[in-house]
């Protein structure tokens, strides 16, 4: 179960990877230009187009659910479209047409940040009132769509915003899901708005709970990371994503008591159970230690992480084979070479530490087959609408 996703950012794999002369530094912040103008070039099919390839790579991995953490909502220049949801349903789109179960967590975003000037682009992400937020999660909600409340970040979205959006989550019980704590200066511009850490402001507004899952949390005080494990909230961590970017190391060792999931986010790579082992070798690396996040059973915390966690994340009964259970499963061959020649009792952690993705073969959900042989059922129709989207964005 895949808790975070931005679709639309697997058109940029390969496109930030070297260093541009007038970037001294390059950094999460230069990044996200790159991200902008790819985001200024979409319209609702090319939307439609990368987001199915994104879900299609993700069934090939064993993904059967993901979360969709959405906020390009406008045309250009911030311009609604005649249906003002009309992106928002062409990842929902997507989804059904891959067989990709989706939440989609309908994002508010209303500025660019405490005292900064928005970017031009960045008026296709932007809501007027919380109010405009509600509207849009209901309308999708009337259209038998599974929604979730996300306010981006506490730099998009004012302060007040984020109680009213909270008690909007629990009426509906439905998953409030929000980025937080991802970069220091995220942390500072919250400090010198608010006077407190991004986590000290959520338990301000009295949303620190079971609901609350925080996407990254890397910088994080020691009494933030008290509150989160007290809480019991969700951490969705996105290693292959942090990295990629120099977020940061997440701080799971010091987070016992937190609900963690796992999301592929930026999809420079989509492989879960790969981020499931860099969450724990980033902290071997940063502590020069093994087996950090626990002393048993590290295969079995990691696995839950991948799929009893993302279910929780996103309010699914999912992530497990049992009775009541949606019928989402995977088979992998054990003559794959990543695989062959394991003890049957150490399956688990070979699947967990060693599985590539040559060995996963079907992948069902909700009981029908998407992937057989280790192919989906559309793939070579929707590699080529993405090669035909990638020409049209990047000419």
């Amino acid at each position: 179960v895949n808790a975070h996703s931005h679709a639309f950012q697997r058109a940029l794999r390969g496109r930030a990877e070297s260093r541009d002369p007038g970037h001294p530094h390059e950094s999460f912040w230069t990044w996200r230009e790159a991200m902008y103008h790819l985001a200024g070039r979409l319209d609702p099919e090319l939307m439609w187009a990368i987001a199915r390839m994104a879900y299609l790579e993700m069934l090939l991995s064993g993904i059967t659910t993901v979360g969709e953490f959405h906020y390009l909502q406008h045309g250009p220049g911030g311009q609604p479209y005649n249906n003002p949801d009309e992106m928002a349903l062409q990842v929902v789109r997507a989804a059904s047409d891959a067989g990709l179960r989706q939440v989609l967590l309908r994002v508010a975003y209303h500025r660019a940040g405490w005292q900064r000037a928005a970017e031009p682009v960045q008026q296709r992400f932007f809501d007027a009132t919380v109010d405009d937020v509600v509207a849009a999660a209901e309308r999708l909600r009337s259209q038998g769509v599974a929604v979730g409340l996300a306010p981006h970040s506490v730099r998009a979205v004012p302060g007040e915003w984020l109680a009213p959006l909270h008690r909007q989550a629990g009426a509906w019980d439905v998953p409030f899901h929000m980025h937080l704590s991802e970069q220091p200066a995220e942390v500072e511009a919250c400090q010198g708005e608010h006077g407190v850490t991004p986590v000290g402001l959520l338990a301000r507004e009295g949303i620190l709970d079971e609901r609350l899952t925080a996407v990254h949390a890397i910088h994080l005080t020691a009494d933030d990371r008290r509150r989160l494990a007290e809480a019991r909230a969700g951490i969705c961590a996105c290693p292959t994503t942090e990295r990629n970017l120099g977020d940061g190391i997440l701080p799971a060792q010091a987070l016992d008591g937190a609900v963690f999931s796992l999301g592929s986010d930026s999809h420079t790579q989509i492989n879960l159970l790969e981020d499931a082992r860099e969450l724990e070798y980033h902290l071997r690396l940063e502590r020069l230690e093994r087996v950090v996040l626990a002393e048993r059973s590290l295969a079995s915390w990691l696995w839950r992480a991948a799929t009893k966690g993302g279910a929780r994340a996103l309010g699914l009964q999912a992530g497990e084979i049992a009775p009541g259970r949606p019928a989402d499963l995977v088979a992998v061959s054990l003559d794959d070479p990543s695989l062959v020649a394991h003890d049957e009792d150490e399956l688990l952690t070979n699947l967990v530490f060693s599985l590539e993705r040559t060995a996963i073969r079907t992948v069902w959900v909700g009981g029908e087959v998407v992937v057989a042989e280790g192919r989906h059922r559309a793939q070579d129709g929707i590699v080529a609408d993405y090669r035909t989207a990638l020409r049209k964005i990047w000419p």
